[in-house]
């Protein structure tokens, strides 16, 4: 990861296992709809990430092909520990790309996710305001995710 990052953390009242079951496979569903967190939010209908390193993130804009703008790739697929993939948003070039790092550790009371994206030294457009951002981007999108894991 690069030395500026954005971060965000949360903690969730499952064991590792199951919270990272929730951020990858229901992340269609913590995901929101109608929020700024979408490259085309007028076609975008569900995030979908495919469970296998060279697994892609993909913005859906067709439920019944699973296609649309493709994020990013599953660079690290660790159960219940780690996950890494790769990001860009719709209006970089399309060399340009960040990575995101998501971990998972026991907590006393369940399970304490962090997000850390960086990388933003490959992207030159990126300013301090980009990262900082991002930052509280993921805070909110975290604070969805637990939600969701609050309700299991």
């Amino acid at each position: 990861m690069s030395a500026t990052a954005a971060t965000a953390i949360v903690e969730v009242p499952c064991d590792p296992d199951t919270a990272f079951d929730i951020f990858t496979g229901d992340i269609g569903a913590w995901w929101k709809r109608g929020t700024r967190y979408w490259n085309d939010a007028g076609r975008g209908l569900t995030y979908r990430l495919e469970p296998q390193v060279g697994g892609r993130l993909v913005e859906v804009y067709d439920l019944e092909t699973g296609e649309g703008f493709e994020i990013g790739r599953v660079l690290a697929w660790e159960p219940g520990k780690r996950l890494v993939f790769t990001w860009r948003q719709g209006n970089w070039d399309p060399a340009e790309s960040t990575d995101v790092e998501v971990s998972f550790e026991p907590s006393a009371n369940g399970t304490l996710v962090t997000v850390e994206h960086g990388g933003w030294d490959r992207v030159p457009s990126a300013g301090r305001g980009q990262i900082e951002g991002y930052g509280e981007g993921w805070a909110e999108l975290l604070g969805f995710y637990a939600q969701a894991a609050g309700g299991r």
